[in-house]
């Protein structure tokens, strides 16, 4: 994981509520596919037709979309089974920050816990704020998405203690650059 403060880019709307990890990435790949190339199979079960074409109508495969860094999402994103793959998946399809109204427990610890995502819950509901295309940056130390084509800026709750075991790329990188443990 990169560290930075702000990041720029484009916003994904995925503006359905209950994102479950199982379309994350199926439970197939989680066993047959290397970690770091499960970027193709996030969100594979939405992006693709059942005869393997993709699917214009899935917003990450529309062009402005196509490699999204930043996603906004609505409520209680990464419901379902406890899958540390799921954030593996969105960072390995370059995803840097989920922006969601909120996130299921599990899945908000698992993006801490491999440091793949920022999970940044929001204070507004983005999904209406924002339109088509918008560019926006996210100040991770202000904890705010600015619009950069209105100015208008908008807040989200601060990562706090977490912030700093994303920042490391995770728990073990966290330990090791903390002394928790021994470095490698």
């Amino acid at each position: 994981m990169q560290k930075f403060t702000v990041h720029t880019g484009v916003a994904a709307p995925l503006l359905r509520p209950n994102v479950n990890t199982d379309v994350l990435v199926r439970i197939e790949r989680m066993i047959h596919v290397p970690r770091g190339q499960l970027g193709p199979h996030c969100f594979e079960a939405w992006r693709y037709r059942p005869d393997g074409s993709e699917d214009p109508e899935f917003v990450l495969n529309r062009p402005p979309y196509r490699k999204a860094t930043i996603l906004i999402a609505g409520d209680n994103f990464g419901c379902g089974s406890s899958r540390e793959h799921a954030p593996i998946a969105m960072g390995s399809a370059s995803c840097k920050i989920v922006l969601a109204e909120s996130f299921a427990r599990i899945f908000f610890r698992n993006c801490v816990a491999t440091g793949e995502l920022y999970p940044c819950e929001c204070v507004d509901r983005l999904c209406e704020l924002l339109k088509t295309g918008d560019v926006i940056s996210v100040d991770l130390d202000a904890a705010t998405v600015t619009v950069a084509n209105t100015g208008k800026t908008y807040k989200f709750k601060p990562l706090g203690d977490v912030r700093p075991v994303v920042d490391a790329g995770g728990l073990f990188n966290y330990a090791r650059e903390t002394g928790m443990i021994a470095a490698k």
